[in-house]
């Protein structure tokens, strides 16, 4: 008989370790493994951490059997690794009517439960009794299935289980914007209950998506039904999101250890080496100790001050923990994982000795490791004053299957038994090494003949839609109505795919179905949808955008192809734009925007681009098609129009006489009706001198109700008959408007004496027509009277969102103002936009348009964002109006006229000014049909932002010397130079956008500790939220912010930021101790602008007394001139401000004010 081998002996050992730890506790019916011993629950992520070992083991049996029994042995374990993942798979599909219902809302209680009975695979608690929503434990059986199938195992058997895979697959999609209960099951730290969106359990479903992406769940037996799809674009949403919140773990925990399961095995999901070495070291740092890690910063489980009566914490008890959170082994065997995945033997050395002296031997004499450590609790005040000074005891589970598990697999890999790529067989490990420049390829087709011939002219040879005969050219919105099929399954009541959306990503690959070859094209260029696709710069705009998106998210095999059709709704005057001409010019010459450019035709692309195939779509019992005939009759249905296009209205024309007039009563009461509805102001502190005589228009929306009252003096058969035959848009708008909420929209017109005509018929027939004529301001209040929703609205607050960003709408203050705070369906959020917006439906449009070029920005230009928590649109749009009245020189009514009336390009390029503080230019510009209209251009001049930069700035008064010396000329030209109304525009732009200086928050919170609070404006921010939250925590942030927002003024509001830095600043000197009680920084700003006025009295009595000079007050009763001061310098507002500290807080003016300029 053969003798064993010395590799044979040892993987023997390591199959006894197996056995004996794991495998023992297995349910023979189930296969599924309890949490420990005395526990019949059996948690979904913990039995796939523990089968891991499992598994490996038996891989490495099969690489170096020697023997007949080493092949029975890999089989063996190759079964118990099955068996448990089918008995995963059979808990989830009893809860599929969960699985339906929480692709549609995702609320928690429709969520798949976390943990299951052992012996009958049914649920063991309540729906509201457990933090089910775990997204990183669904995500984790994705992903293990999609490996463990490429290493050859069979886990899937029929295409029922596929179908509730493929919607396992949405389930998991969603994760970039769905809060859950994370990794240690209780969301936020306090464990209220209360979910959180977790960069963990994104990083997770990432990974799951990637691996699972394309995958034949049948293997190489496998077809086309048996193949899962994922859409790259919800994968590309979740890789951003996750970058932007490392290494941040969620609002209330600002770092985690589970973060680690992410950056390396399992999951490899981070794509930024720099940003996994940061969140590595991050983590290490704050909560590596002497037995292990700390799960996250003021952990109370298990803690010897833990009350174990009770789940959770109240937020005052948090800080009691701080210092004596429990430590636990398992994290070390991820860094030894990490360390054999990037072959750092320095590493692997380092984490197994310290492992090593943690760990217990079992009463075999087996290497067991503890679940955690913890202190005893007459050493807290020890630990406390020395931290890792005192001995700790093990706790908790004895032996931890979960670190057991990922031990034994270190240890196979370690000692070659096993090589890294076995256990990956997807290569995710490969996920940060750089990928070869990418080329996008294009092809432009032409409408027709017409447009063909027009691009001919100017050197671009293009095919027309109907050349390109063997490829089918498609709108996006029919990609996305086949997707709407995947998934289907009737016997288990799975509807499919729940979302509409179709990414960059998605259309700009080539698909196949019933032999067929298909196109399509981006959804921004679908002009059935809002009216953005109307305006042409922004078109080309969005072109850019999205081609530089390529760039940086495609990760499909073959080349990105984009498909960009030229149409007759492109043309201005029958000509070709220049801004579309110049943009396709440069396309063609190869390169734009920092990518690689190949135009051509689709024929040529058929070899090198990215292929996915439509087949699901007739593969189904449910498919709407079984043939090629019925495909084609099937996409015609989708491409029907909608409604029927009708011109019951006169078209306007140049130099033409209206035939008819309205009655002196009815002119006064209806023309104008449209302008009088905005409700966007800015009072008249906020504007400049206006020239002439007139004074800025303040005042609010009028009340619908009082047209409404004496609408029955005016004679609606008059108003119907001027409608048919005005040439003019507006008058036509006017009019539709003042019937629509006279009337109603349902109302019967019978204009030109035809039956079924309703008001809102009419409406939608001048949006067509304004948005043909270019003329904005018509079409965004024939939008908000149509109630249209932006397609990408959701998503785009989504967007903004996910990366910790609160949002708000309508115009301050509140209840007016409503605040967003997570993401909302689309109608749901549609409906409070226009709630907020009251009867301004054109502001209520507005706001949606804004919020998706704030997606736009913050995808591209992240750090636009910068120190910026909460984007209250409707203070975007009054300092948009501001702006816009301080370069013009015009009133408030006349600066909110012309913002309505800008494009949506120059609307995008004013917003993008104002997020970065530059200064802008207005001209007038043709928009065809000899319509002239306001144009938003760059200046060469920037200003850059100021809060952000306040410790940096220097003095910008000149002949400080003179000025000590009370020389009021010097004085008065100083005041006068270029820089009059700068720092009053640089307040109020940083305030309305709620910018604060780096690391601001941190600093308040040092302020809190030493003082019983700050007060501003009547609400008090206690120190004891110190006791709740830890200096880096989101939470913290918002809860100051939110304190701020009660601000309504946006310069006040970043006066008040200053005082409070002043604070921060005393907090750091030797004076922390003067900050005693509740101080109020709204008194320490009025202290500071009466001693300003009063040093401005005293140098200019003389033409105070006579009434030649006078100081004008501005919000919140503050002197204007103050407003308009920099912050440092001899008539700074941090003099002032640091005098006002210095008095309150009774210490040297001098000390403070000299820290605050430096």
């Amino acid at each position: 008989m053969r003798s064993r081998s010395n590799s044979g002996v040892r993987l023997d050992y390591y199959q006894h370790l197996v056995h004996k730890t794991i495998l023992t506790h297995q349910n023979p019916i189930t296969g599924l493994l309890p949490a420990s011993i005395d526990q019949n629950h059996a948690w979904v992520r913990d039995n796939l951490y523990c089968i891991m070992a499992v598994w490996g083991l038996a891989l490495a049996y099969k690489k170096t059997a020697d023997m007949d029994e080493d092949r029975a042995k890999a089989y063996e374990l190759e079964q118990s690794v099955v068996k448990l993942m089918r008995g995963l798979l059979q808990c989830m599909m009893r809860q599929v009517d969960k699985l339906e219902k929480f692709k549609y809302t995702q609320a928690t209680t429709d969520s798949l439960h976390a943990k299951y009975n052992i012996t009958t695979c049914g649920t063991v608690v309540g729906d509201n009794e457990w933090g089910h929503l775990q997204i990183d434990a669904t995500s984790l059986y994705i992903l293990m299935l999609a490996q463990m199938t490429a290493s050859g195992l069979q886990i899937i058997f029929t295409l029922d289980e596929v179908a509730f895979i493929q919607n396992l697959v949405f389930y998991v999609e969603s994760a970039y914007r769905t809060p859950d209960y994370g990794m240690w099951e209780r969301g936020d730290k306090t464990n209220h209950g209360w979910p959180e969106l977790n960069a963990s359990s994104i990083g997770m479903a990432k990974a799951s998506l990637e691996a699972i992406k394309e995958m034949d769940l049948f293997g190489s037996r496998g077809g086309p039904a048996s193949i899962i799809h994922v859409m790259a674009d919800e994968i590309s949403q979740c890789k951003a999101i996750l970058e932007s919140m490392l290494p941040r773990e969620s609002k209330s925990k600002e770092i985690d250890a589970s973060l680690l399961s992410i950056l390396s095995y399992p999951a490899f999901a981070v794509e930024d080496l720099d940003l996994i070495n940061l969140t590595k070291n991050e983590i290490i740092s704050k909560l590596e100790g002497r037995y292990g890690l700390s799960r996250f910063l003021r952990d109370g489980y298990k803690t010897p001050m833990e009350d174990p009566r009770r789940l959770h914490y109240e937020p005052w008890e948090l800080s009691v923990f701080e210092g004596i959170e429990c430590e636990w082994p398992l994290f070390w065997t991820y860094l030894i994982l990490d360390g054999l995945f990037k072959g750092d033997k320095g590493q692997v050395m380092e984490y197994k000795e310290k492992l090593s002296e943690v760990m217990v031997k079992g009463e075999d004499g087996l290497p067991l490791i503890p679940e955690l450590y913890t202190i005893a609790a007459d050493k807290v005040d020890a630990e406390r004053e020395e931290p890792g000074s005192q001995e700790r005891s093990p706790g908790g589970k004895m032996p931890h299957m979960w670190s057991q598990s990922l031990y034994i697999l270190g240890c196979l890999i370690q000692e070659g038994f096993l090589a890294p790529g076995e256990i990956d067989p997807l290569n995710r490990r490969l996920i940060c090494q750089p990928r070869p420049d990418l080329v996008v390829q294009v092809s432009i087709l032409a409408e027709d003949l017409y447009i063909q011939d027009l691009l001919k002219e100017h050197g671009i040879e293009v095919q027309t839609t109907q050349e390109v005969a063997n490829i089918r050219v498609q709108p996006a919105r029919v990609l996305s109505h086949i997707y709407h099929h995947l998934g289907q399954n009737k016997k288990l009541g799975l509807s499919g795919r729940p979302s509409y959306d179709i990414g960059l990503l998605g259309t700009s690959q080539l698909y196949t179905l019933k032999g067929q070859t298909f196109a399509f094209t981006p959804q921004f260029i679908d002009q059935q949808q809002f009216y953005l696709a109307l305006d042409n710069e922004l078109l080309v705009d969005m072109l850019k955008t999205d081609l530089a998106y390529l760039r940086y998210n495609w990760r499909n095999l073959g080349r990105p192809t984009v498909t960009f059709p030229v149409s007759h709704n492109m043309l201005v005057g029958g000509e070709l734009p220049p801004a579309l001409l110049a943009t396709l010019q440069k396309l063609i010459s190869g390169y734009t925007t920092g990518v690689g450019i190949h135009v051509g035709k689709l024929e040529e692309f058929m070899s090198t681009s990215c292929f996915t195939s439509l087949d699901f779509l007739y593969l189904s019992d449910e498919s709407p098609v079984s043939d090629a005939d019925e495909v084609t009759q099937y996409l015609d249905t989708l491409l029907s129009p909608t409604f029927p296009k009708r011109n019951l209205l006169s078209m306007p024309r140049l130099g033409a006489k209206r035939s008819s007039s309205l009655s002196r009563k009815a002119s006064f009461r209806v023309l104008g009706s449209v302008r009088r509805s905005r409700s966007v102001f800015v009072d008249e502190h906020n504007l400049p001198d206006v020239k002439g005589d007139r004074v800025p228009d303040v005042r609010h929306s009028p009340s619908m109700s009082k047209l409404r009252d004496g609408s029955g003096d005016i004679d609606c058969a008059e108003l119907v008959e001027h409608l048919k035959d005005t040439w003019s848009l507006q008058e036509q708008a006017d009019i539709l408007h003042y019937l629509y909420n006279t009337q109603g929209p349902d109302w019967e017109t019978k204009i030109n004496m035809r039956e079924g005509v309703t008001v809102v018929m009419l409406v939608g027939e001048l949006y067509e027509k304004a948005g043909q004529l270019k003329q904005w301001s018509i079409v965004r209040h024939m939008a908000g009277m149509l109630r249209k929703r932006v397609e990408d609205l959701a998503q785009a607050a989504t967007d903004l969102l996910v990366r910790q960003k609160q949002l708000s709408v309508g115009l301050p203050p509140q209840p007016r103002e409503r605040t967003i705070t997570h993401p909302l369906p689309p109608e749901e959020l549609a409906k409070m936009i226009y709630d907020s917006c009251g009867e301004d439906s054109s502001t209520a449009v507005l706001t949606q348009e804004i919020l998706v070029y704030l997606a736009m920005f913050i995808r591209t230009e992240p750090n636009l964002f910068r120190e910026m928590l909460r984007l209250r649109v409707g203070l975007i749009i009054q300092v948009m109006v501001s702006e816009l009245a301080r370069t013009l020189s015009c009133t408030g009514e006349e600066a909110s006229e012309h913002l309505m009336s800008l494009s949506p390009f120059d609307l995008k390029t004013l917003l993008h000014h104002i997020l970065s503080g530059k200064e802008f230019g207005v001209g007038e510009v043709e928009r065809g049909g000899g319509n002239k209209s306001l144009s938003i251009r760059k200046m060469e001049k920037e200003e850059v932002t100021g809060m952000s930069r306040l410790r940096k700035q220097v003095t910008i008064i000149e002949h400080n010397d003179k000025l000590r010396k009370g020389s009021e000329e010097e004085f008065e030209q100083s005041m006068q130079v270029d820089r009059q109304g700068q720092w009053l525009r640089r307040r109020r732009l940083d305030g309305a956008l709620n910018r604060v200086p780096v690391d601001f928050y941190t600093k308040i919170w040092n302020v809190l500790k030493w003082c019983q609070g700050l007060s501003i404006e009547g609400q008090v921010l206690s120190s004891s939220v110190t006791q709740e939250m830890t200096p880096g925590e989101l939470n913290f942030a918002l809860r100051v912010e939110g304190i701020l927002n009660s601000i309504p003024q946006p310069e006040y509001r970043q006066l008040m930021v200053e005082a409070m830095m002043v604070l921060a600043l005393v907090a750091d000197t030797d004076y922390k101790r003067n900050l005693r009680g509740v101080i109020m920084v709204d008194r320490l700003v009025a202290d500071a602008n009466a001693m300003f006025l009063s040093e401005l009295k005293s140098m200019f009595k003389d033409e105070v007394d006579s009434n030649t000079v006078e100081f004008r007050t501005g919000a919140a009763n503050i002197c204007t001139d103050f407003y308009d001061s920099a912050p440092s310098g001899r008539f700074g507002t941090m003099v002032y401000m640091s005098k006002a500290v210095a008095q309150t807080l009774d210490c040297e003016p001098d000390s403070i004010a000299d820290c605050t300029i430096a």
